[in-house]
C-alpha cells in the first residue's frame, strides 16, 4: 500500500469541512475507485485526529486480538482506537466534514496540517504539528533512532 507523506496546510471552511490532500486522496483511492472513504479518530496519544485507510485500520484488529483476552491492555487499547473513530465518506472535491468533538480535540482552527506518518496521517493545529515534528526529530538525533535491519537472505 501507497504511504501517506508530506505535511500540507489546508483551510477549514465555515461548515467545517477540509479537502484532504491531493497525494493523500490518491492513497485512499488505491483500492476504491471513487472517492475513497477515510477512518477519523482521536488521537490517543497526541491532540491531533488521525486519518487511516479503512484496511489499514481495520488490520489493527489482529493485533488487538493477540493481546490476552480479557486483559486491562486490549479493553483499553480497543476503546482507545475504536469508541471515537468514524467512516468519513470525501464529497466529489474530496472534502471531509471534521466533526466538532474532533476538531476540538485537536485545536483546530481555519488552517490545518495534514502530516503524512506512512501508515495513516495526522490532522494538527499548524504551529502544534510544527512542534511535534520538531519533537519527534530531536528525540530521534538524542536516542539516535534506526531501522532495524532487513534480514539477510542465503544465496
Amino acid at each position: 500500500m501507497t504511504q501517506f507523506k508530506g505535511t500540507h496546510l489546508v483551510r477549514r471552511d465555515g461548515k467545517g469541512r477540509v479537502s484532504i490532500p491531493a497525494a493523500f486522496r490518491a492513497v485512499l483511492k488505491a483500492d476504491h475507485p471513487a472517492n475513497g472513504p477515510v477512518v477519523l479518530r482521536p488521537s490517543h496519544k497526541h491532540p491531533c485526529i488521525e486519518g487511516w485507510h479503512p484496511e489499514a485500520f481495520t488490520a489493527q484488529g489482529a493485533q488487538i486480538q493477540a493481546l490476552p483476552r480479557f486483559s486491562d491492555e486490549e479493553d483499553d487499547l480497543a476503546l482507545a482506537l475504536y469508541s471515537d473513530a468514524v467512516d468519513a465518506e470525501p464529497d466529489k472535491e474530496g472534502r471531509i466534514v471534521l466533526a466538532k468533538d474532533l476538531a476540538d480535540h485537536a485545536g483546530l482552527g481555519e488552517e490545518v496540517a495534514f502530516i503524512g506518518a506512512g501508515s495513516h496521517f495526522q490532522i494538527w493545529e499548524p504551529q502544534a504539528a510544527q512542534r511535534r515534528i520538531a519533537e519527534a526529530r530531536e528525540r530521534a538525533r538524542v536516542l539516535r533512532m534506526t531501522l532495524p535491519t532487513a534480514p539477510q537472505v542465503a544465496k
